[in-house]
């Protein structure tokens, strides 16, 4: 099974795509997608739109799973970030895929078996999941990584039913 991780941001939009067979992983791509400040936002969406395009193009994932978001304080910044994973739903939705989401607290658990864990403790999980010598940097790109490994051991991947609605 193919699922492609995605850690929504508007300025950094981080993706990881892993396979996922019986209980071992492997590692097909990770990376960020960016945009300028100086970009008008319908022009940083469509950047991060096209490039999620490619990413699904090339590795055909079957299911995402997207970080849900938290905002506490900066109204602005969260109006922007939804703005940003509307669209990463949309390229998702447009390549057929099953979407999820994850609350933080929920991959943390998944992934370290306690939703409080660190940032360093989550990446250095996703390190040994996946097999690799070092952290995936950077962080978003690690984020998406472990949205995407905690979907594989959600007990959802590959059910109808239980996909965003």
């Amino acid at each position: 099974m193919r699922i492609i991780g995605i850690d929504p941001g508007y300025a950094i939009m981080g993706y990881g795509v892993i396979e996922k067979d019986g209980n071992s992983y492997r590692l097909l791509d990770y990376g960020v997608i960016t945009t300028d400040k100086d970009m008008a936002m319908p022009d940083r969406l469509k950047v991060l739109y096209n490039g999620l395009m490619e990413v699904m193009a090339e590795y055909q994932p079957e299911e995402a799973s997207i970080e849900q978001l938290y905002f506490n304080t900066n109204q602005t910044t969260a109006i922007f970030v939804g703005q940003a994973r509307g669209v990463a739903i949309l390229a998702c939705a447009n390549n057929g895929l099953d979407i999820y989401e994850y609350t933080p607290l929920q991959i943390k658990t998944s992934i370290t078996g306690y939703g409080r864990a660190e940032k360093k403790q989550m990446q250095n999980m996703v390190r040994v999941y996946l097999g690799l010598d070092e952290i995936p940097k950077p962080d978003d790109a690690a984020d998406a990584l472990a949205a995407a490994i905690c979907h594989s051991r959600s007990g959802n991947a590959l059910k109808k039913g239980f996909r965003m609605k």
